[in-house]
């Protein structure tokens, strides 16, 4: 069972709709980097028991990625913010350069605003004169 991370993002996702025992093993696998056989000893679960939990725990997450699609979403969802937020950069700094219009520095702003709001973590934009 090779541990990837895809699958550790996929977790951060679907985490919560596991079973308590395999969230708390497959975390520790994924997240921890434990053996099976030091998750057994640390959980009183036999090292089979845990790995079909894993196992389980994986099927079950695989399945509604494919069926959902959250992860796959969030991720174009950040890339397509980024392509807007670096267009409407562009946008302010040749409307400051070329064309110095006050409604063109408005909409830049205010896309950048939204751009913010959206993406979770990110900062606002600093007002600029």
């Amino acid at each position: 069972m090779a541990k990837s991370v895809e699958f550790s993002y996929l977790l951060d996702f679907y985490a919560p709709v596991l079973t308590e025992r395999q969230r708390d093993v497959t975390e520790l696998y994924y997240y921890e980097d434990l053996s099976l056989a030091e998750i057994a000893e640390a959980t009183g679960i036999t090292r089979q028991g845990v790995r079909d939990a894993i196992k389980r725990s994986e099927e079950v997450i695989y399945d509604l990625e494919e069926k959902l699609g959250f992860a796959k979403w969030y991720k174009a969802t950040g890339r397509a913010l980024q392509s807007i937020e670096q267009s409407a950069q562009q946008v302010l700094e040749a409307n400051r350069s070329f064309l110095r219009s006050d409604a063109v520095e408005r909409a830049g702003r205010e896309i950048l605003k939204s751009v913010g709001e959206l993406r979770p973590g990110s900062r606002q934009p600093e007002n600029e004169g």
